[in-house]
C-alpha cells in the first residue's frame, strides 16, 4: 500500500509538471512581444559598439547587443506550442527549379551569379570563382531539402578548377562536413575567427581565419572584407559560440558583392552602407522568422530585410535561404511569398529584386 501510495505521489508529480511544462510553453508564444519596441532597442544601440571587442572567457559576443540564452522552456514553446495558420498557397509555395544546369553553364561567357540552392551560390567574376557557404547534402543535420541543389558535387568539380569558399558560421545549413570534404582540397577557404582548425579537419590546406572589419587581397584587384553580424554560433563538437559569425563583402574591378550570412536587423547595415558604399548585389537572409518572439534576434522578418538593404545603399537584392530547408515555424517556401506580396503592397521597385529560381544563372551587370 505505501509502495502504491509513492507510486501515486510520483505520477501526480509528473501531470503537475507537466501541465506547468505546458503552461509555461504556450505563455510563451507571442509573450509580450512589441514590434516597436523591438525596434526602440535595436535604436538605443550605440554605432561604436560595432567595433568594440567581441570575445572574452573562450566565447565570442555581440557588444552592441548581446543576445542572452533562450531557456529549455522557451525552446518547448518554439517547437511544441507556437502555431501560426498558413493557407494552402503558403504551405506549397516553393523556388522553381530550373534543369540542366551544368549543361546551361557551360554556354556561359561571361561574369555570372547562380543560385544553386538555399544560402549557397556559385560566382564568377573575371574568370574567378566563388562558393558561399556550400551545402549539398541531402540533409542539414535533422531538416531534409524540399528542393535539390542546381549542380551535384560532381558537377561543380568537373566545371571549376580553382574555387573560393566563403562559410559565414559554423550552423549545419551554413557548413556541411560532407560538402566540404568532397571539394577540391586545396581551394581557398575563408571563414570568420575561431573556425580554421576545424575546417581543415574536414580535409583543407588552405584556410584563412578573419576578424570582422579585417580585410585580405585576393588578386585581380579585388578585396574580401570581413564584417559583423548579429547571430550567434553552436555545433556538436563545437560549444556555443566559441567560433565567430560574420558577412562578407567581395569588392572587384567590376563589382561589390554582399553577402549576409545569417543576421537579425541591426545597425551594422546603415554602417557597412556609410563605409563601403556602392554596393552592386546584396545577398540577404529572409528565413526561419517565425515566430517573432523567438527569432527577432537572430532572423530578420521580410520588412526588416528590405530595410537593410535600403540601409546598405546596395542596388539589387537577392534573397537567401529560403525553399530549401524547413528551419522556423514558417514554411520553406513561405519568406519567398512573403517577399513579393511585400513588394507590391508598398509598390517597391521590382526591377531591384532578384527572386531567382533554383538553377537560375544571373548574369553580373
Amino acid at each position: 500500500m505505501k509502495t502504491f501510495k509513492l507510486f501515486g505521489a510520483a505520477v501526480l508529480g509528473i501531470v503537475l509538471l507537466i501541465v506547468f511544462v505546458i503552461f509555461s510553453c504556450s505563455s510563451r508564444d507571442k509573450k509580450s512581444f512589441s514590434e516597436i519596441q523591438w525596434k526602440q532597442k535595436v535604436e538605443d544601440t550605440r554605432v561604436e559598439d560595432l567595433y568594440a571587442p567581441h570575445f572574452k572567457e573562450g566565447r565570442f559576443y555581440t557588444p552592441w547587443m548581446e543576445m542572452g540564452d533562450k531557456s529549455f522552456l522557451d525552446v518547448l514553446g518554439w517547437k511544441l506550442f507556437s502555431k501560426t495558420h498558413y493557407t494552402s498557397e503558403e504551405t506549397d509555395f516553393l523556388p522553381r527549379v530550373t534543369p540542366d544546369t551544368a549543361e546551361r553553364l557551360d554556354q556561359v561567357r561571361g561574369d555570372f551569379i547562380l543560385w544553386i540552392g538555399h544560402n549557397t551560390f556559385l560566382i564568377r567574376i573575371d574568370k574567378v570563382y566563388w562558393i558561399t557557404d556550400p551545402v549539398f547534402s541531402k540533409r542539414a543535420l535533422l531538416p531534409a531539402r524540399l528542393t535539390p541543389p542546381a549542380l551535384s558535387l560532381k558537377e561543380l568539380n568537373e566545371i571549376v578548377k580553382d574555387l573560393n569558399i566563403l562559410i559565414s558560421h559554423n550552423h549545419y545549413d551554413h557548413l556541411d562536413r560532407s560538402t566540404m570534404k568532397q571539394l577540391p582540397r586545396d581551394a581557398a577557404v575563408f571563414v570568420p575567427r575561431g573556425l580554421k582548425t576545424y575546417v581543415m579537419g574536414m580535409d583543407k590546406t588552405n584556410v584563412r581565419e578573419l576578424d570582422w572589419w579585417e580585410a585580405v587581397d585576393t588578386g585581380k584587384g579585388s578585396t574580401l572584407i570581413c564584417l559583423p553580424a548579429q547571430h550567434w554560433s553552436m555545433r556538436i563538437g563545437q560549444g556555443r559560440n566559441r567560433s565567430l559569425w560574420a558577412a562578407w563583402l567581395l569588392k572587384t574591378p567590376k563589382a561589390t558583392l554582399y553577402f549576409g550570412g545569417d543576421s537579425g536587423y541591426f545597425k551594422g547595415f546603415r554602417e557597412i552602407g556609410r563605409k563601403y558604399p556602392d554596393i552592386d548585389y546584396a545577398f540577404m537572409p529572409i528565413t526561419a522568422y517565425h515566430p517573432r518572439w523567438f527569432m527577432q534576434y537572430q532572423h530578420m522578418n521580410i520588412p526588416e530585410a528590405v530595410k537593410a538593404f535600403e540601409d546598405l545603399g546596395a542596388r539589387f537584392f537577392i534573397p537567401t535561404q529560403w525553399g530549401t530547408f524547413h528551419l522556423g515555424s514558417e514554411p520553406a517556401g513561405f519568406p519567398g511569398l512573403d517577399l513579393i506580396r511585400h513588394i507590391r503592397k508598398n509598390n517597391l521597385d521590382l526591377f531591384r529584386f532578384n527572386i531567382m529560381d533554383v538553377g537560375q544563372i544571373l548574369p553580373l551587370n
